[in-house]
């Protein structure tokens, strides 16, 4: 696919990270600004949608139109309520409190599957709860009573990032390390009784002269079922990129970004085809077809 992308908002005072189509325009978070904005295509205004967001990073919608955040400052899940308010999703697994949400991915059942992992950026507030023993994937689903309840889902991860499903809900990709340490791409497959099995490398990034590359930041699908993945950036490697894989990993196309550190991408527009980029410069850019 031909991408030709275009500076739309910015550059914010922060980091911007998830970004999701709501059905008309495009949110997406400025992180350590603590706030979400929302960019009209129809009018070319990005204007601010929510603020007070506990560091927001990853954005994902429900199977019914609902909008969820991973709270990074607040180490919690939550979902962003129409009128303005929120709500907390479960935030202890086994009586303990789970480390830092950063990306999401929800099912049709509604289940939302998250990396959880350390981050060097203290949480709001006093320091009360100890982290866990492992940065896993978790995921999040109701109980009968309603009641969100986790599950720990990887026993393998050391630095999940980016976390994203198959078309068919077969297979839950993950991106691990993105900088430091192993830097690789796994499908994991979801077995009947609903564990994950052994993973596969679909890619692994390596390292040059001028350091290690950086690994992936941020997936999604397009219509065809492939992942769209963003990574890289000028330190090292290739430099900032934007790939298309087959969901064995086949590298079916690889484009140079614009601008460093891509951070998170996501299809928007009537048709699903407008490819929307954020950056850790702070930066939203768009590539229409």
């Amino acid at each position: 696919m031909p991408l030709n992308f275009e500076l739309v908002a910015g550059p914010y005072e922060s980091a911007l990270g998830g970004v999701v189509w709501d059905g008309t325009a495009v949110l997406f978070s400025a992180v350590t600004q603590s706030r979400i904005f929302r960019f009209d295509p129809a009018t070319g205004k990005a204007e601010e949608f929510r603020k007070q967001t506990g560091r927001t990073n990853g954005l994902r919608l429900g199977p019914q139109g609902e909008l969820y955040g991973a709270q990074e400052g607040s180490r919690r899940v939550i979902e962003f309520m129409p009128d303005g308010s929120a709500r907390i999703t479960a935030v202890q697994l086994d009586g303990r409190y789970h480390n830092f949400p950063t990306d999401l991915a929800v099912d049709r059942a509604g289940r939302i599957w998250f990396s959880d992992p350390y981050n060097p950026v203290l949480a709001i507030g006093p320091q009360l709860f100890p982290y866990l023993d492992h940065a896993s994937v978790l995921r999040l689903q109701r109980a009968r009573n309603h009641q969100w309840f986790i599950t720990r889902m990887t026993h393998d991860t050391k630095a999940p990032r980016a976390v994203l499903l198959s078309a068919d809900e077969k297979t839950l990709f993950v991106s691990e390390g993105v900088t430091a340490g192993l830097r690789e791409l796994r499908a994991y497959p979801i077995g009947a009784d609903d564990r994950l099995g052994e993973f596969t490398v679909l890619c692994r990034f390596g390292e040059d002269h001028r350091g290690p590359h950086r690994g992936l930041e941020g997936m999604c699908l397009d219509a065809s079922g492939n992942i769209v993945a963003c990574g890289g950036w000028k330190k090292s490697g290739p430099g900032p990129f934007i790939s298309v894989m087959s969901p064995d990993g086949l590298v079916l196309e690889s484009h140079p970004f614009p601008e460093d550190l891509p951070m998170r991408c996501a299809f928007g527009g009537g048709d699903r085809k407008t490819l929307y980029v954020t950056t850790g410069t702070g930066k939203l850019y768009r590539s229409k077809p």
